[in-house]
């Protein structure tokens, strides 16, 4: 049997699509946010900065009892200024002369840029992230240099904090969505699980057609393959119905062939009189043969069926009138098995057999059926005479029929053995627990490919 490798679940791909479209969209929306985020912030600082830079601006005085030098009054500026590395520095340059924030302390403050201001961060003290802005001015009539800073630390900790959070709602978001499809995926797939199934009971033949009642995407499939059913059958029948037509033509003429053998032109040549009549003997074997061939090719179709629960009892009442109610007959199987073949077929296959095991039995004769996940099996057991086990093998050679057999059983018509090939099954004989012969049929179950 040759296996063909599944193709990738429908669910898993939809599943990976899904979250790697999610991923991405996140990271862009996340990236893009804190990005905005940090941006504004950058900007607000800016404008923060610069009007610290004005007011330490304002801050410088001319000392009157100095000869009205520059002075930088402390009392003017914000107290953060005085704290050491407190997270605000700044520089006042002039001609020269410079003034730095208590805060710096002992650390130099190199500006970034020389005019405006710029959103790269520089190093700062104690590892700070700084923002820079400096401005240019002129007061007094004199060029004035005022370099401001803030540690922009605590927002880019807050940035980070963010970006983490972010990612762990995400991964939570992520699977949640996961679930909902699993379920939407689960909900909108029923109908071609329910489809599935029916194709399955087609295969064990308690259906002929497919339900149409499907979502419209399923439709034309569904259609397609209730036009491919009917078809089928309807060939087979033709076929069936042709090779029928041919076999009943002939017989005919075969029986015109056979009556003129008792003429008396053939009885004064008995050589030839007995070839003439074997070979007729044959061309009606062979006839006959064919005919129950293509009886069998009904197996196929869809919709055959044999309900053990259904048939077999009045197949064992039958058996009981034609043989007498002291016999013994028993079966048994399981309740609501079903044999996925034609009703005919095995009707005429257990009849054969169960009408053999009747006629050598001494009292009793047991069918039990039963399933496994590979075959059925049906086994008939009788008490009778049994066959030499030197001659079973014989039995079941090629060619040889089973009622020229005159040692033990005659299992009677050569069409049980059409029929278990038919379904590439397997004839066995074997020793009855009864004392008598076992007949075991084993037909294979229908399987994917």
């Amino acid at each position: 049997m040759k296996f063909v490798k599944a193709a990738p679940s429908i669910q898993r791909q939809l599943s990976i699509s899904l979250a790697m479209i999610i991923i991405v969209l996140c990271v862009l929306i996340v990236q893009a946010g804190l990005w905005a985020v940090d941006k504004g912030l950058r900007s607000f600082t800016n404008n923060t900065l610069m009007q610290s830079a004005e007011s330490i601006l304002a801050a410088l005085i001319r000392n009157p009892q100095a000869n009205k030098v520059l002075e930088l009054n402390d009392r003017h500026y914000d107290i953060v200024y005085q704290k050491p590395f407190s997270g605000r520095y700044f520089l006042v340059e002039i001609d020269g002369q410079v003034w730095r924030s208590r805060s710096l302390w002992d650390y130099e403050l190199h500006p970034l840029v020389e005019r405006g201001f710029s959103n790269t961060l520089i190093e700062g003290p104690e590892n700070q992230q700084l923002l820079i802005y400096q401005g240019k001015y002129e007061r007094y009539r004199k060029h004035i240099n005022v370099t401001v800073a803030q540690d922009y630390s605590p927002i880019t900790d807050s940035i980070a904090m963010a970006r983490k959070s972010a990612f762990f709602l995400g991964l939570v978001g992520i699977v949640l969505v996961l679930l909902l499809q699993r379920q939407v995926l689960k909900k909108a797939l029923k109908p071609l699980a329910q489809t599935s199934a029916q194709i399955g009971q087609l295969r064990q033949g308690q259906r002929a057609q497919l339900d149409t009642n499907v979502p419209i995407e399923l439709l034309p499939v569904v259609a397609e393959i209730n036009r491919l059913l009917t078809h089928t059958e309807d060939t087979l029948k033709r076929s069936r119905n042709a090779v029928g037509n041919l076999g009943h033509a002939l017989k005919t003429p075969l029986a015109v062939l056979v009556s003129l053998l008792a003429r008396p032109e053939f009885q004064q040549h008995p050589e030839l009189h007995n070839l003439v009549a074997e070979q007729l003997e044959q061309i009606q074997q062979r006839v006959g043969r064919q005919l129950n061939i293509a009886r069998l090719s009904g197996e196929v179709l869809p919709g055959a069926h044999f309900n053990c629960h259904e048939e077999l009892p009045a197949l064992r009442q039958i058996m009981q009138m034609v043989h007498g109610k002291h016999l013994s007959l028993t079966w048994q199987a399981a309740e609501g098995l079903s044999l996925p073949w034609d009703r005919e077929d095995l009707l005429e296959m257990l009849g054969n057999l169960l009408d053999n095991a009747c006629k050598w039995a001494a009292h009793a004769v047991q069918l039990h059926i039963y399933a496994t996940e590979q075959a059925y099996y049906l086994i008939i057991d009788d008490d009778g005479i049994g066959i030499d086990p030197e001659l079973r093998q014989q039995v079941q050679n090629r060619g040889a029929r089973l009622d020229e057999q005159t040692a033990g059983h005659g299992l009677g018509l050569g069409i049980v053995l059409d029929i278990v090939q038919s379904m590439q099954g397997q004839l066995e004989l074997q020793e009855s627990p009864l004392g008598g012969l076992r007949v075991k049929v084993s037909l294979p179950k229908r399987q994917d490919t």
